[in-house]
């Protein structure tokens, strides 16, 4: 009896779709970003004590929060204030943060010998550092001589700059092989914002000051809820004139401009901090009023940021009355907080009188906050009623009265 024959099955292994090869890539990388941080009054932090510091605002890299802290006069007891120590802290939450770091004392003489410490030259030596949780801080406690400091051209009209960059360590996979498809930037504005140039298809005119818009009622409906209710009989009809008082074509112009196009020419927008307006003077303020007329929430917010930019001493209650006329609830809040933070300065601005004789419950609000940012308002109220002379009678808080500027 004959064997069966034997049959042998020959598998291409080259085109089997089950023996597909594939890959994979692991990138590190950091994800670097900078702050600058500017130190007003060098020669008044001197005094506050070992191992207190100043700190910058939080600042955010890599998906992390951070923070410099600065210590006048030093982070160590031990060298008893020979010595000014800088440090970069873990502002948030977070475990086994790896980063690099450079601590930048900046040459303010145009010289450009600025104190560097980095991290990044020698991170192939060492390797990142590693802050194991909030508050992990990476530094120098002998960051520079205090003496010498202060002869040097890193301090200038009391004043000292410091540059930090923070390198965040992340590693990510990178397993596509397809090439990704840019898509690109939003238009919808650019298009709207023809309509508006070339009048094409308006149905209702302006007129601001003598001076003529063109515009669709249509997109200013859908814009506006004032302008809805306004222009919606009207929206069949014939086209209308529509006579807009007490406010400047400049400012309808740019109010115009932000309904079509959902962005401000930047270059239009004062800024207030070297202006020799008012603030409520500028195009920022009248912009404000406008999208507080015409319920504008989005400028609204815009032009509270831009305004926000720029509150000082001699600013803020000014700002604190423009907010508050013209619901700028977020505007209104930070003003509150940093008159509150700096009240006795604030106190002796003239802005402050004008705040006093119109607007005295904003007074209260501002006491309110004032009672919130005291620590030991609870324990007696001493302090909150000190508050309360100062703000009623223009005293400080030994009930002398301070004697405002002319």
């Amino acid at each position: 009896m004959s064997e069966p024959p034997i049959i042998t099955h020959v598998s291409d292994m080259s085109t089997s779709p089950l023996t597909r090869a594939t890959s994979s890539r692991s990138v590190t990388e950091t994800v670097n970003g900078s702050h600058r941080f500017v130190i007003q009054g060098y020669s008044l932090a001197k005094g506050m004590g070992v191992g207190k510091h100043i700190a910058s605002d939080n600042f955010t890299v890599g998906g992390h929060q951070w923070a410099i802290y600065f210590y006048p006069d030093g982070k160590n007891p031990e060298d008893n204030s020979t010595y000014v120590s800088l440090f970069i802290a873990l502002a948030s939450e977070g475990t086994d943060v790896r980063a690099l770091f450079e601590l930048t004392l900046v040459d303010q003489s145009g010289k450009g010998k600025h104190k560097v410490h980095s991290h990044f030259d020698r991170s192939l030596e060492s390797g990142p550092y590693t802050l194991k949780y909030r508050g992990s801080m990476w530094g120098y406690k002998r960051f520079f001589r205090r003496a010498l400091l202060e002869t040097s051209d890193y301090l200038k009209d009391d004043c000292l700059k410091i540059n930090c960059t923070v390198g965040v360590v992340r590693s990510i996979i990178d397993c596509s092989s397809l090439q990704p498809i840019q898509v690109p930037d939003s238009d919808m504005g650019s298009h709207f914002g023809m309509l508006l140039e070339n009048m094409e298809g308006s149905d209702v005119v302006f007129s601001v000051a003598g001076e003529k818009f063109h515009a669709h009622k249509l997109v200013l409906t859908a814009r506006s809820p004032v302008f809805r209710t306004e222009l919606f009989d009207e929206l069949m009809g014939e086209k209308q004139e529509i006579v807009v008082a007490d406010m400047e074509p400049r400012v309808f112009k740019a109010m115009l401009h932000f309904i079509y196009r959902d962005s401000l020419v930047e270059e239009e927008i004062e800024d207030t901090s070297s202006s020799i307006l008012s603030v409520t003077d500028t195009l920022t303020a009248k912009l404000l009023a406008a999208a507080d007329r015409y319920d504008l929430t989005r400028l609204r917010r815009v032009c509270e940021s831009h305004l926000c930019k720029d509150i000082s001493v001699n600013s803020v209650s000014t700002t604190l009355a423009l907010a508050d006329r013209y619901h700028a609830t977020e505007l209104k809040a930070v003003c509150l907080r940093f008159a509150a933070e700096n009240l006795a300065a604030v106190m002796q601005s003239d802005g402050f009188e004008y705040l006093k004789e119109n607007c005295p419950s904003l007074q209260s609000e501002l006491l309110k906050t004032v009672a919130g940012c005291d620590d030991d308002c609870s324990s007696g109220g001493g302090k909150s009623r000190s508050v309360w002379a100062q703000l009623s009678d223009g005293g400080d808080t030994n009930g002398r009265r301070v004697r405002h500027r002319t």
